[in-house]
């Protein structure tokens, strides 16, 4: 399996119901939106994304992203690549699209991965108190 990097950040629920500021905070939340990101690029590239599922669309190509977020195509696609490092984006036929039809399926995608990542780690850490005698 591909090594993936997502963030979990715990922070407050948000205190408003404005679909804006939901995404905002879910996607901080996975680490997807950085303060360094002053024109919230990568959050924009996000909500075409998550447009795309609602419209019923198979993917967007890069261009066509851009054209819509009115960003640069070289930072949609930087932006692009980061949500694929990460699982939450794939692509084919040079179009890109999240991997699931919705975010409870990707927040549960996320939940199976950090488990067996989790399982793996409890794994490690057992097999490190057994050699150094840490057990009981």
């Amino acid at each position: 399996m591909a090594q993936r990097k997502i963030t979990l950040i715990r922070q407050e629920l948000p205190e408003t119901s404005n679909i804006n500021d939901l995404i905002q905070w879910y996607g901080a939340s996975l680490g997807l939106f950085s303060p360094r990101d002053k024109d919230s690029s990568c959050f924009r590239i996000f909500v075409v994304l998550l447009k795309d599922i609602e419209a019923g669309e198979d993917g967007l190509r890069s261009e066509v992203s851009a054209e819509r977020t009115g960003l640069s195509r070289g930072t949609v696609v930087h932006h692009l690549n980061k949500l694929q490092d990460k699982g939450l984006v794939a692509q084919a036929d040079n179009e890109y699209f999240i991997k699931v039809d919705n975010l409870n399926t990707l927040t549960s995608l996320i939940r199976e991965e950090m488990n067996a990542a989790l399982d793996n780690l409890e794994r490690v850490a057992d097999d490190i108190d057994d050699q150094l005698g840490l057990n009981p």
